[in-house]
């Protein structure tokens, strides 16, 4: 028997090695092992166990502010925000640090897109729009309501994006990991 080694497997295996040294090393770091990387990318560079606990609570509380709000006609979508906005540099430099930043383009997103909505839908209503496309045609009022139904169907989608990502940021600060 012959002791066959192939070096490509041997250079591999070396490359596995040094990334999960690497990883364990920074689980940060751009290039690192994604078994070791992500399932230990629960960094808190620079924060205390004890500030760590005080930020998980405090976006657990935001989380339920956005969930909330949905029984308050979208009152409560400032609190939150203004919250996020107040401590989100405390986390900087750990995985709480994503959640504070999901949590706020999920915020500015869905108003951006909200609103869009709602431009739609006064625009059909007006019969600004609708008018000047079917000038001659008595199909004014399909038209409209056809627009009025876009902007609904863009509000409902904004509203059904927004929670699942509340549900999933949620999710990922359960199992103590960060959010993309």
């Amino acid at each position: 028997m012959s002791n066959n080694i192939d070096p490509q497997k041997d250079t591999n295996t070396r490359r596995t090695q040094t990334a999960d040294i690497d990883a364990r090393q920074d689980p940060l770091r751009v290039g690192a092992s994604t078994e070791y990387g992500m399932a230990h990318h629960t960094s808190t560079r620079g924060i205390s166990d004890k500030k760590q606990r005080s930020l998980i609570g405090y976006n657990y509380l935001t989380y339920l502010l956005y969930v909330v709000s949905y029984f308050t006609a979208g009152l409560l979508w400032v609190v939150p925000i203004v919250m996020n906005y107040s401590k989100r540099q405390e986390a900087d430099g750990s995985w709480l640090a994503t959640h504070f930043d999901w949590q706020i383009k999920t915020f500015w997103y869905s108003i951006v897109w909200f609103v869009i909505g709602i431009i739609i839908i006064l625009f059909a209503l007006s019969g600004l729009g609708v008018s000047m496309i079917f000038e001659a045609s008595d199909n004014i009022a399909i038209g409209s309501v056809l627009l009025i139904g876009f902007g609904l169907v863009i509000i409902a989608v904004t509203l059904v994006w927004h929670l699942y990502r509340i549900v999933r940021g949620w999710i990922a600060l359960t199992d103590k990991r960060p959010v993309p």
